[in-house]
This record gives structure tokens, sequence and C-alpha cells, in this order.
């Protein structure tokens, strides 16, 4: 145990952000560099080394979080680094993005602020870095069998690290222009700086991973020709096909996928573009959403200079507390402001769009909504409370509905979906196709940044077991388990 009394000597303290009108002026992270190691001896000391640690449960990573905190609370940030990258390969991606349901699932959580895991889990890898202790890990031979890997998200880059790893040769294909996936260009620069993704390339480059950008699987290249080539494949291609609003007047030009409109504002700091083709400077911007998507537009459209930025949810207001049916230690739907929130804008609960209206150019101008309530368990208009609202550009960040089926990635494996919508797999992650492998949203639906990696963890060791007929890599979590977060 790190410190017996750690727990009643310190409270909790977070990471410090820089003030609104600084960072609304960059595009940097929106926090002060280097507050958080002055503290977080202090705050790994919270840990109480629970005889049950709720936490390890509340990760689907099942992170080893009493163990990196008690190192990170004696300084031992070598160990600490250890201890973290036992489970997780990207600690520094899920430590500034995930939403810690480990912090909801602490014991300390029953009657008192929570650990600061995610703080505490940012510290030792950004420490890790800083020292040099993250190193390439190439294996000791090859085993001579080859791997594709579809998508280079979270899921399909844990998936191709540990198979790299284990011995194969594995190439990864992205059919953007860059590897990263919706971290590269759906997180925007403000939430993870693009550095993070970067470097942790070039240590996959230098364990032998291979990268292929710019192709996509059932255009580009057809499945049946790549599944030619490799021994086994994987694929998280991700969940990217987005919940569409059609209402009269979604054919209005400012009216764009939310997915449409963040890449553009990130191709910009990536240097493609001077300005972004798709714009909020100056206007009246609607986000139709209420979570970590729609935040994302709201903190974008700030920084790019909108007259106005209103986000709309069509359910209730979340409470501040946890309500009866969420008690600890499951994932509590509370109330949450995000930097982006803090830094202006109006959030509106409990409405639904009717229809847009345009100008004589075809230009959205107006968003029409009602208020709803739930009457029967269903959401229902409450009559009278129409009324219209100045939109200029609109973005739909209302969720995903499943893997892309247009490309013919699906069709052309002959892949069988479940009744979600989802591609199928078994317990070892492997489809109704032999040798073929899902990880991550494509087989689990819209899900968290931890989710993903631990499925990518888990599909390599059972594509690992297919090649070799046994398998060293850790042990899987299951298709079916569903988290304390659930």
């Amino acid at each position: 145990m790190a410190d017996p009394k750690g727990f009643l000597n310190h409270g909790r303290e977070v990471a410090k952000s820089r003030p609104v009108d600084v960072r609304l002026k960059d595009w940097n992270e929106v926090y002060v560099p280097g507050s958080l190691l002055p503290i977080i001896s202090k705050q790994a000391s919270r840990c109480m080394d629970c005889g049950i640690p709720f936490c390890h449960n509340g990760c689907p990573l099942g992170n080893l979080i009493p163990e990196w905190n008690d190192f990170a609370y004696r300084e031992d940030w070598s160990a600490a680094s250890e201890r973290l990258h036992a489970t997780n390969n990207f600690p520094e991606f899920t430590g500034r993005l995930c939403p810690a349901p480990c912090e909801s699932a602490c014991v300390l959580g029953i009657n008192q602020p929570p650990v600061t895991i995610k703080n505490v889990e940012v510290s030792i890898i950004d420490k890790a870095w800083d020292s040099g202790d993250v190193e390439p890990q190439a294996p000791e031979r090859l085993s001579g069998k080859t791997v594709a890997v579809i998508g280079s998200g979270p899921a399909g880059l844990a998936a191709a690290q540990q198979l790299t790893r284990a011995g194969h040769t594995v190439a990864v294909y992205e059919r953007a222009d860059r590897i990263g996936g919706l971290l590269r260009y759906g997180i925007p620069e403000f939430k993870m700086e693009k550095r993070h993704i970067n470097r942790r390339i070039e240590q996959m480059r230098a364990e032998g991973t291979r990268f292929r950008t710019g192709i996509e699987i059932g255009r580009d290249l057809r499945a049946t020709d790549l599944k030619k080539r490799y021994d086994a494949i994987v694929i998280a291609a991700g969940a990217t096909t987005a919940r569409d609003l059609p209402v009269p007047g979604r054919e209005l030009k400012g009216i764009h996928q939310a997915m449409e409109y963040l890449p553009l504002a990130n191709k910009v700091q990536e240097g493609d573009y001077v300005a972004p083709p798709i714009t909020a400077e100056g206007k009246h911007v609607i986000v139709i959403g209420g979570g970590d998507t729609g935040a994302d537009c709201v903190g974008t459209a700030h920084r790019q200079g909108a007259a106005s930025v209103t986000q709309l949810e069509i359910m209730p207001r979340p409470g501040e507390d946890r309500a009866p049916h969420q008690p600890w230690p499951t994932f509590p739907m509370l109330y949450k402001v995000t930097s982006a929130h803090e830094e202006g804008g109006e959030r509106v609960y409990s409405v639904s769009t009717t229809h847009f209206e345009g100008d004589e150019d075809g230009n959205v101008q107006w968003l029409h909504l009602t208020e709803v309530e739930f009457i029967d368990g269903k959401l229902t208009p409450k009559p009278g409370t129409e009324r219209k609202i100045p939109a200029q550009l609109v973005t739909l960040a209302m969720g995903f509905t499943g893997t892309d089926r247009e490309n013919g990635l699906v069709d052309q494996f002959g892949l069988e979906l479940d009744e979600r919508g989802n591609i199928a797999r078994d317990d070892d992650f492997q489809t109704n196709v032999p040798g073929v492998f899902v990880a991550g949203d494509a087989g689990r639906g819209q899900s968290l940044i931890v989710w993903a990696i631990a499925e990518g963890r888990s599909a390599a060791r059972g594509c690992d077991r297919f090649l070799t007929g046994a398998s060293e890599l850790p042990a899987p979590i299951r298709p079916t388990d569903r988290s304390l977060m659930v």
C-alpha cells in the first residue's frame, strides 16, 4: 500500500487547465504542461490498495491500477511504466481520452472523490517517454507468418503491435492518408496532440510493423485478394456509418456529419490546408448530439471563431449525482462539463429537431425544434414549444450505427453480421471466415478507446493461436463480457 493515510491526508487534485482566453488562441492541449508531476505522488498515495480492487473490473483493459499507483507514489517511474504497459499498449491515448470508468469503480469513490487514476496514468507514461523508458520491443525471432490489419485506430494498432511482438510480419492498411484512424482525424488536437500518435508509430515501425496508407480494402484492394496474400487478417475498421437525421431540409448546404467537419480542422493542423473547407468562423453553429463527439465539435467551433455555439440533446439533462439505478461501482450517467463546454456556448436538453430552413441559395439558416418529454416510455413532442434558432453551420454528432457496408469489405469476405449489424465473431474474435478476425467497434459497435485496445489485444491472441496452435499473448476478454460501466 502506497500510504495508509494517503486518502485521509490528501484531497483529490486534477490537472490544471490553461485559461480559456489563452487556449482558444491555439490548438494545443488544454492542460498546463507539467502541472501534474508536482502533485501526482500525493494523488497516487490516495489509492487504498483494496483487497478487491474494483477499478480492475471498471477498466476493460484490466489495468493493474493499485500496483502502478504504488510505484508512482514512490516515484519509481520505470517500474510504474512497466506495470502500465503490461495491460495497455497506449496509455498516453487512454490517459487523455478515456472517460475513466475505473474512477467510477474506485472504492474510495463510495464516500469521497475517487483517486485520479487517469491523471496518474498519463503522468507515468509522459514521464516514461521523457526518460527514454519507452523503447521498441522487436521480436527475437520471426514466425514466417503474415498478418494484415485493416484499420489503424486504437484496436488495429493494438492488434498490430501485439502480433508483431509475437514474431509475425504485420502490415496495417489504412484508407486515410495518415495512420491513426479516429485518433488522428476524429479527436481534435486540443484533446490529444498528434505527436503522441507519431512517436508510437515510429516505435511500431522500429519493431517491424509495416504501414500502408491510402488503401481502402474493398475498393482499392479487394478483400479476397488480401486474403490470398496473408495467412490471417484482423479487421479493425471501426463503426464508421454515422447516424443521420432524416428531417425536411437535411439536404441544405451547411449541414454536415461530425466526421466530415472534425477531420478538416485536424488537417489544418497537419499542414494540409491553410483554412478548413468547412469552418465555423462568424457563423451560428448548432451541434446535434450531447456526447463527446458533440463536445469536440463545440471546442472546434470555438477555436474557429463561431458567432455562437449551441449543442442540442434529445435526452433530459443528467443529474449531478448518481441515480439510484446506477449505484457504485457502475458507470453513472452524470452531467459532465468538458473543457469545450468551459469555453462557452449553450447546451439545450430535451429537444428534437423538426426541420431545417434555408435561404434562396440553399444554405441552412434556421433550425426548427420542439421540446420533448417521456410519455409511456416514449419521447413525445410537447405542444406549444416549437421554436427556431439561427443555424448557419450544423454538425450531426449522434453516434454510429455500424461498420461500413458500402465499400464491399463485408460482402467480399462473406462475413456474417450479428443482430446489431456488427461483424459476428466467436470467443477467439474469429469471424465465420477462418483466419479472419475482428476487433473494436467493427465487432462490438461504437464504444470506448479502452474497449478498442482491449479487443485489439484479445483479437491478436486469437489470431496468434490460429497461426501457431498456441499463444503466449495475454488471455483475451470475451465478446459477451460486460464491464461494470455498462
